[in-house]
């Protein structure tokens, strides 16, 4: 079971969608990625590797970090002030600079 939540920034209307599983993949017989969605991945390969949401807290780009080639800076601006999308709870919004992210107790997502 999958978890997904929200996180609000607390100055702006800034939010970002969270899951806790992040895009798990594996590779097909032509050598491409594919993406094994839960609960819908019955009778596909085992997975290999995950694409983990992150979000540049220095300029708000928004990407995917590899579990099998992680990177620690942006895709975007190259900072290394990023974070997983799951994780964002208390981190400065990149979008206006004066709020934090926490968590919305009313918008939760289960699959």
């Amino acid at each position: 079971m999958a978890e997904g939540i929200f996180f609000v920034c607390t100055f702006c209307p800034e939010e970002v969608g969270a899951w806790d599983e992040g895009n798990p993949y594996y590779i097909d017989e032509f050598r491409l990625k594919r993406y094994a969605y839960h609960p819908d991945d019955r009778g596909l390969p085992p997975r290999i590797g995950n694409d983990e949401p992150h979000l540049c807290l220095s300029c708000g780009a928004k990407f995917a970090v590899d579990s099998r080639e992680p990177r620690t800076d942006c895709a975007d601006c190259h900072s290394t002030d990023i974070s997983p999308t799951f994780q964002l709870e208390g981190k400065r919004c990149p979008r206006c600079k004066e709020g934090v992210f926490v968590r919305d107790p009313k918008r939760y997502m289960i699959s």
